[in-house]
């Protein structure tokens, strides 16, 4: 093993705790130029009976607070796993939220924080084999107004052309900045799926990120060699990675920790794997009892329509189908 694997969380953080390189790993991966960073704590309790929670990496970028996480293998409880981080992100920020005084009147001050400095976060979470069901490099979450997840999920607003209405509120709740009400889509959470990267020529191409995952995907490889990073040992950047977690560097516990880990990842997946199919079978069981439901919903619309094209009423057909009369005006 001429590199450790980067996408192991030991050898993930020795090497993101050079804030250059984690500063230009979010350049090429955000699209930004970052004026400044500055490396956070990532180890806190939300209370005081509260269990620790880690973050992998936390910094601060210009406006804006980060996390990168990296998810080494196949967790089900990953989308609101990290769904808290990124909330917790946000709430590590109240012990920094400024006070300001306001006057009641001539001779009283009343003190409350100044919550207009507070800053969007971002929560990177670098997948090494999940994909999420996803075909791209990487999905983007963030907060939109309810009405325009309301238009997109009903194309037939379209289809009767009740398109110009509902586009409007739409448009008008995205582009209300009225108190700040555009901090919220600021705040994102962005899935990197390093197994989609390295297998997309136009990633390969034309995305600066690309090497960054190539070169994980490369050391994930336990008998990988100098030859698979010959390209990478000419720039400065990978060089100093390779420096960081090549084998000069390790000691007898970080292949001992390598070994652990993937002992540990086998018997996970395969407890995991369990739940799994008996989840898969219980669904089964849901399935056919949800299918026997839609059976006789699909027997209910079609005997409503056939009920219209005789022209019965409408609350004769809603009583013989137990479809609502709205239910029945939309056939």
């Amino acid at each position: 093993m001429y590199v450790a694997p980067l996408n192991i969380d030991r050898f993930f953080k020795k090497v993101f705790s050079d804030p250059m390189i984690a500063k230009a790993f979010l350049q090429d991966f955000l699209g930004v130029t970052i004026q400044s960073i500055e490396p956070l704590q990532t180890e806190h309790k939300i209370t005081s009976d509260a269990t620790a929670m880690e973050f992998d990496y936390r910094c601060k970028i210009d406006d804006q607070y980060v996390i990168i996480d990296m998810q080494q293998w196949y967790k089900p409880d990953v989308v609101k796993r990290f769904y808290l981080y990124h909330t917790m992100n946000t709430s590590l920020q109240s012990e920094l939220v400024p006070v300001k005084s306001l006057k009641v009147d001539e001779n009283t001050k009343r003190d409350t924080k100044n919550y207009d400095e507070l800053m969007p976060v971002v929560t990177v979470i670098w997948f090494a084999d999940d994909a999420l069901k996803f075909k791209e490099d990487y999905i983007a979450f963030t907060m939109l107004p309810e009405i325009a997840a309301i238009f997109l999920r009903n194309p037939e607003l379209i289809d009767k052309g009740e398109f110009d209405t509902p586009l409007k509120r739409v448009l008008s709740a995205l582009n209300n900045t009225h108190k700040s009400l555009d901090f919220l889509p600021k705040n994102r959470i962005i899935y990197a799926f390093q197994k989609n990267i390295v297998k997309n020529q136009n990633s390969k191409k034309y995305k600066k990120y690309f090497a960054w995952f190539d070169f994980a995907e490369k050391s994930k490889n336990k008998e990988n060699t100098k030859y698979d990073f010959v390209e990478y040992e000419k720039d400065p950047l990978f060089a100093a990675i390779i420096q960081k977690i090549g084998q000069e560097t390790m000691k007898q516990d970080d292949y001992q920790y390598i070994e652990d880990f993937e002992k540990y990842r086998k018997q996970f997946e395969a407890h995991d794997a369990t739940i799994r199919r008996q989840s898969i079978e219980e669904g089964r069981q849901e399935g056919r009892q949800e299918g026997r439901q839609e059976g006789r919903q699909e027997e209910k619309i079609e005997m409503s329509k056939n009920l219209k094209k005789l022209n019965i009423d409408l609350d004769t057909i809603s009583k013989a189908t137990g479809l609502s009369i709205k239910e029945i005006e939309h056939l």
